[in-house]
């Protein structure tokens, strides 16, 4: 086109994010220095990427000014003390750093420095800031530069714009985000910001009527979870219990108006993850026959069960005499090492967590607990369910099922809307599976030999059911004991069908 000062001007897609069109240009290695003359960045800034090759038929392409005199320009206007060209230079930076040439060029001019200058030297909490945050975040975004080696002064002024009462919404919003990046990149910036962030803060976010700010509030919840250890996991948990917080999701986030969006559905699978997992701990935990506290637990099952019937008698019987009646009511409760029940739960997975959920069950719902094992003693010997057994595979399946001791998935949104309807989701979820092994135990008319039939058509009853997702516990109930033995049947005969006609040859 024969323009005079060529190099002065860039092609730039006119819609869309307006990247500019770059040729694969080689630039020295340089070091990004930081606020304080610091180095930001220990790997050189990369070339600039090609992407002149990928235009497409029919891009609206525009002629403009190139990267690097546009952040010339900029870098000197969000330096002016007109504040009307100071917020213009930073809403246009906060546009233009989402492309990687320009923002090569902008950091190169050391335009960072600046930004933490407005940012820690500032009192601004409206327009301006929100423009230079939202820069700052597009800037970052790019990986040019370490969040390990931003300045105290900096991080300190983030927090306090989260921990403000009074701040335009957009600045809070920006801010949670900055911190949401930072926690998983160093041990020193998560105690940093779990100190600052209180979870009392973050869940004063969380009841606002704002969709985004809520859902960055719950972005950097999640990321504190992540990045702790076990310990502080489980005690971040459980004073999360303590607020109520699954009730106040379930009400108010699952069961809002608004369309609950991707990235909330991804937070709350991950929320839902990292709270099963605490089972792990106990699930991969064998049974220590020496341990008083686990050996107290295995004969309040016995205890629960027979204790009323046998304890009069017992007390006259000889040590060799309470041995031998100890075993029966263990048989009677479906272990199969019933002189030393203890050896049933050795195998980890499940390990103490069908323990724990036996003693659950025996204890918070009793009268479901006797009728089962009262109901499966009065029956013959080969046509009883046998409830250690059965519980401690059903736990097996259960975790299985709901991935307990997995990683959390980077991109799955598939969380249980019911699982946030009350506190102890799992026990309470095999109080209802153990009663329906027995119930289709009773509909198989089911004998020893059939046990892993039984249990294999338990585990479809589940999983069909949850697929259906339902919104409370209750609902679970009445669907999964809908589904009965001859429903599963029905299905199984109804799919293997349609398989059949899928799979057919066609007639020619």
């Amino acid at each position: 086109w024969s323009l005079p000062n060529a190099e002065r001007y860039a092609l730039q897609y006119a819609d869309g994010r307006q990247t500019y069109i770059t040729e694969s240009v080689r630039r020295p290695s340089r070091r990004l220095p930081g606020p304080t003359g610091t180095v930001l960045a220990s790997s050189p800034v990369p070339f600039s990427l090609q992407n002149r090759g990928e235009i497409k038929n029919g891009s609206i392409l525009r002629l403009t000014t190139s990267p690097d005199q546009e952040a010339e320009r900029l870098y000197s206007g969000i330096q002016s003390n007109n504040s009307d060209v100071k917020t213009d230079s930073l809403k246009k930076l906060a546009s233009l750093s989402q492309d990687v040439t320009f923002a090569q060029e902008f950091i190169n001019r050391n335009g960072l420095k600046q930004i933490f200058y407005i940012v820690e030297e500032g009192n601004d909490t409206g327009e301006m800031l929100a423009h230079t945050l939202k820069a700052f975040m597009e800037l970052m975004e790019h990986d040019f530069v370490s969040w390990e080696t931003l300045s105290a002064a900096f991080i300190k002024k983030i927090v306090s714009y989260v921990n403000m009462n009074v701040v335009d919404a957009s600045v809070q919003q920006l801010s949670l985000s900055i911190l949401e990046n930072m926690v998983p990149t160093s041990r020193l910036l998560f105690e940093l910001v779990r100190k600052e962030v209180t979870l009392d803060r973050l869940l004063t976010h969380l009841q606002v009527t704002n969709a985004q700010l809520q859902l960055k509030a719950m972005a950097l919840l999640i990321a504190l979870l992540l990045a702790a250890t076990d310990a502080e996991r489980r005690d971040m948990m459980d004073y999360l219990r303590e607020k109520n917080i699954r009730q106040f999701i379930h009400k108010n986030i699952i069961h809002s108006s608004e369309p609950l969006g991707d990235e909330m559905a991804h937070y709350l699978y991950v929320l839902q993850s990292v709270s099963l997992n605490l089972c792990e701990r106990r699930m991969r935990t064998s049974m220590d026959p020496y341990s008083q506290e686990q050996r107290e637990l295995l004969q309040s099952l016995r205890q629960t069960a027979f204790e009323s019937e046998s304890e009069a008698s017992a007390s006259n019987f000889s040590t060799e005499r309470r041995r031998s009646l100890c075993a029966k009511e263990f048989r009677k409760l479906g272990f199969m090492n019933n002189s030393n029940p203890a050896e049933d739960l050795r195998r980890a997975p499940p390990g103490l967590l069908a323990l724990d959920n036996m003693v659950y069950f025996s204890r918070h719902t009793p009268n479901a607990y006797s009728r089962f094992v009262l109901e499966n003693s009065s029956r013959e010997d080969k046509h009883e369910c046998p409830f250690a057994r059965s519980s401690i595979q059903l736990t097996l399946i259960l975790c299985e099922i709901l991935h307990v001791g997995e990683p959390c998935s980077e991109t799955a949104q598939a969380f249980y809307p019911m699982f946030f309807g009350q506190d102890h989701f799992f026990e309470e979820l095999f109080c209802i599976c153990i009663q329906l092994v027995n119930k289709t135990w009773k509909e198989m008319r089911a004998t020893q030999e059939d046990f892993d039939k039984v249990l294999q058509v338990v585990r479809e009853q589940i999983t069909r059911t949850l697929s259906l997702k339902p919104t409370s516990l209750e609902l679970f109930k009445t669907r999964v004991n809908a589904l009965n033995y001859s429903e599963i049947l029905k299905l199984r005969q109804t799919e293997r069908l349609h398989q059949e006609e899928t799979l057919a040859v066609p007639v020619l």
